[in-house]
């Protein structure tokens, strides 16, 4: 499944590792920046963590919500938190239900071999809970800092 922009986004509801639970539907008003990574502590995930987390001041400015999602346990978000002091909630999908509705669940290649699992994707709702941009297949160099600028410029 492909979201396309302009269309009402998934509702989800997931327990994060701040001990609270996120809800698309309580976050109207806002706009949400929602990234899905493979795993915690894996080195692509971390950078993009850490960038997503260094950028934060930035975000709030924007009026935006960033929350990162895998489907990593609650235990396994808060040792990944606390061991690279991430600043952004991480949610827990262990069912990958909101990955598959998002887009971020399918058939990848890894050194040859195929099989399911996370698709590196982020996804830039608006503050009425639309659509407003998606990025698949991330790389991660530079990826905060451009969904940023999109954020900035969804709000302005």
């Amino acid at each position: 499944m492909t979201l396309e922009p302009g269309e009402q986004a998934p509702e989800f509801n997931l327990l994060a590792d701040d001990d609270n639970s996120y809800k698309l539907s309580d976050l109207r008003g806002k706009q949400v920046v929602l990234f899905f990574y493979p795993k915690a502590s894996t080195p692509g995930c971390t950078t993009e963590s850490i960038d997503f987390t260094e950028r934060q001041p930035a975000f709030k400015a924007a009026n935006t919500v960033v929350l990162g999602c895998s489907r990593d346990s609650i235990q396994a978000q808060c040792r990944f938190r606390d061991k690279y002091d991430l600043g952004v909630p991480l949610l827990s999908d262990p069912d990958h239900e909101t990955h598959a509705a998002y887009g971020a669940w399918g058939m990848k290649k890894m050194y040859g071999r195929e099989s399911m699992g996370c698709i590196r994707t982020t996804v830039l709702i608006d503050s009425k809970g639309r659509v407003a941009e998606v990025w698949s297949k991330v790389r991660v160099k530079e990826h905060a800092q451009k969904v940023l600028e999109a954020a900035e410029a969804l709000n302005a």
